[in-house]
């Protein structure tokens, strides 16, 4: 039968016509528009694809804060009563607060404080600057030792890369400056986030009193730290006005080195004194240090690069690289540079499984498709893959969802799914086509007969996601774009179905299709006979059915309860 032209495909006057609107017949009679929207909707995929963002997991907000409060030479008695206490109080006058736990030391109170899980990821910024302002409230009420609180809740932040830097015949603070100087470097770069160093000891001025030459001045070590401490004070000293011009007069006593420190002479009451004659004064580090890094058993400096967030990990990956290896090339001899933790190769292994999953599902398809609907239907069905795809990447990228653990393993799931409606279309577009219909016809029939259907299926499916979607513990938060992505695939694949797929049908599929048989196969045989026997026994067929059911459940107790696998990836804490 040779092709005929769109107006004898689809006469005005076809009663198929008559029922109402049909997408897919718009489609066909406006096909320039829809090749149009089709090869711009490849095309925003692909650059939507190269500019999302990648990353290992999603981004989540840990709905956790520890607060520290100091009471200098309190009891354990005392800094319950006076400040753990008062802190917990306080803290009961919070929103969804779901509970507060806290460990009392000498002088030293520790609150762990937990949000409820309903407290979304954008709250909980806000909720800790309120918590804030509460400790400010009840600050005037501590007694006047007491030194003020100290919040963290920074447990969320994700390092992707981290170098470690040893030295030989260098001192820690040249290794510290040096490595600043990289820390800032890395800073510059655009999508460098929270860059921290690891194992940087904090340098201290170390007073050792003699006892005895104390004694002999008639002096203790209380009066000499105070007496220094008023040396060192920073205060007004006045200013000058001449005429026109105002002239500032500041008179430091500031100190800047341990030199400075050791000539200086004290008055105690009517006494003068130098302090090298009762101390010994050093330049040192805290001992014992508040953290160590070590590599390889070698004392160490540590550099944490994070990115900023919806940044691409592979590309900014790369930038690091390029400029650490500049920097390489200029350290000095003696000191050694290695990254140990290489998040950018962690995501691209990750998507790269995606890729092979999707080619590994192209394949399933075309092989699937070719066997069942023959080469051209298969070519048109194994093109809406790509396609779906596409205009699923546009949507994340408007969305701000990135490539990671979560979308990828939903892209991978919805894989097999949004092949479905346009696996359907065709072959009920070819099923036309074995009747006699025209390719016109045969396209635009989708719509009348199984559009709704189709898309009552997909809503069915889609729905069975939505308890991740509107889960708002901490998991389902870090869990929300799986509902998202499946969902937007699927929506996107229906669409494809009713309004691309007719298209390619009618340019890639031609009207000389043998017709089947009147007589049915022996595999359709035997299937009608099964399912009129499962309708006449029905109440048999429904005690299988839940027998089956039952056996489900009871089987599903031996299935391992674990959501996605356990990373691979090497990781590094610090506290």
């Amino acid at each position: 039968m040779p092709k005929a032209s769109l107006s004898e495909e689809v006469s005005p006057h076809d009663p198929q016509d008559s029922s109402g609107f049909n997408l897919s017949d718009w489609a066909l009679h406006h096909r320039s528009l829809v090749w149009f929207l089709l090869i711009i909707s490849m095309i925003a995929g692909t650059l939507s694809y190269m500019r999302l963002g990648r990353e290992e997991d999603p981004n989540f907000a840990i709905k956790v804060m520890v607060i520290s409060a100091s009471l200098p030479g309190a009891t354990i008695e005392d800094t319950l009563n006076q400040v753990t206490k008062r802190v917990e109080t306080k803290l009961e006058e919070l929103d969804r607060l779901k509970f507060t736990r806290s460990v009392t030391m000498p002088g030293i109170a520790v609150v762990y404080v937990e949000l409820e899980d309903s407290v979304r990821g954008d709250d909980v910024g806000e909720t800790w600057q309120r918590l804030r302002f509460m400790m400010n409230d009840i600050r005037p009420e501590f007694p006047r030792e007491f030194q003020g609180f100290a919040f963290n809740d920074d447990f969320g932040d994700v390092y992707g890369n981290i170098y470690a830097f040893t030295s030989d015949g260098f001192s820690k603070r040249e290794m510290h400056d040096r490595v600043e100087d990289i820390r800032k470097q890395v800073q510059a770069l655009p999508d460098a986030g929270k860059t921290v160093l690891l194992g940087v000891q904090k340098e201290e001025i170390h007073l050792e009193f003699s006892t005895a030459r104390l004694a002999s001045l008639g002096l203790n070590q209380n009066q000499v730290i105070q007496s220094l401490a008023t040396q060192n004070a920073i205060a007004p000293s006045g200013v000058i006005q001449t005429g026109a011009e105002q002239v500032l007069v500041r008179v430091s006593g500031q100190f800047y080195n341990a030199s400075a420190i050791a000539d200086v002479n004290l008055r105690v009451g009517d006494r003068f004194f130098n302090l090298a004659d009762v101390a010994r004064v050093r330049r040192g580090y805290q001992d014992p240090p508040e953290q160590v890094f070590r590599y390889k058993g070698q004392e160490a400096i540590g550099l944490q690069i994070g990115m900023r967030q919806g940044g691409n990990i592979l590309a900014f990956g790369q930038e690091v690289d390029a400029l650490m290896d500049k920097i390489t090339r200029d350290l000095p001899v003696g000191i050694t540079m290695v990254k140990f933790a290489d998040q950018p190769h962690v995501v691209k292994e990750a998507v790269g499984h995606f890729v092979q999953a999707l080619a590994e599902a192209v394949a399933i398809v075309l092989l699937v498709s070719f066997v069942s609907l023959g080469l051209r239907a298969g070519f048109v069905v194994t093109l809406t893959i790509p396609l779906v795809l596409a205009i699923t990447f546009v949507i994340m990228d408007y969305l701000g969802i990135t490539l990671q653990r979560i979308s990828l393993g939903a892209l991978i799931i919805a894989l097999g799914l949004l092949v479905d409606d346009a696996m359907i279309a065709i072959e009920t577009m070819i099923a036309r086509l074995e009747a006699g219909d025209s390719l016109g016809r045969a396209a635009s029939y989708a719509w009348s007969s199984i559009a709704f259907p189709m898309l009552s299926g997909t809503l069915v499916t889609v729905a069975g996601f939505i308890p991740i979607g509107l889960n708002s513990s901490m998991a389902g938060e870090f869990t929300f774009s799986l509902f998202v992505v499946i969902a937007v695939s699927l929506l996107v694949s229906w669409v494809v179905a009713v309004l691309f797929a007719p298209l390619l049908g009618v340019t890639f599929l031609t009207t000389k299709i043998a017709r089947h048989s009147e007589t049915p196969g022996r595999l359709r045989r035997g299937f009608q006979w099964l399912l009129l026997h499962a309708m006449r026994f029905k109440w048999a067929t429904i005690i299988v059915t839940m027998a089956l059911f039952a056996t489900s459940v009871w089987g599903l107790r031996f299935v391992e309860q674990q959501f996605f696998p356990a990373p691979t990836a090497p990781s590094f804490w610090s506290m």
